[in-house]
């Protein structure tokens, strides 16, 4: 059996829809890491428990890197300067939701996995569709 393959553009559907993901992703990690960075720890220990429970420098560790994250999916592939790096910026993000996911469920937070789990979904997504499917070639 032989194997098609197709040097056709791919559709304006998936690169709409990369796009879509792209955007999505982007905004729940940089409103994630701004929230981290410039909240009051006891504010934050109100919404998200363990901000209270681990040193600041942690908190706002994790705030910088959900902030490189969310700029780092999108950024490149905007300005077409090094749009690989959105590749790694989505394989990144989707290997901190994996941490993620073991950590609240390690401390019985699973009512915050189902995010997790979507943040992950698309994550994956976008590395594909942005290493496989639809690259975005640099400018020349």
């Amino acid at each position: 059996m032989a194997t098609v393959v197709s040097n056709a553009a791919p559709g304006k559907g998936i690169r709409i829809t990369l796009w879509v993901a792209q955007f999505i992703v982007a905004a729940m990690f940089i409103m994630s890491g701004f929230m981290k960075l410039f909240t009051p720890i006891p504010e934050l220990a109100q919404m998200m428990p363990w901000a209270g429970q681990y040193p600041t420098w942690f908190v706002r560790g994790i705030a910088l890197v959900d902030l490189a994250g969310g700029i780092g999916i999108l950024l490149p592939a905007l300005t077409r300067i090094k749009p690989n790096l959105t590749v790694f910026a989505a394989l990144g993000c989707a290997v901190l939701q994996v941490f993620a996911i073991v950590f609240h469920l390690s401390r019985g937070e699973a009512m915050v996995v189902p995010v997790n789990v979507v943040l992950l979904g698309l994550s994956v997504f976008v590395f594909w569709g942005r290493s496989r499917k639809a690259p975005i070639l640099p400018r020349n």
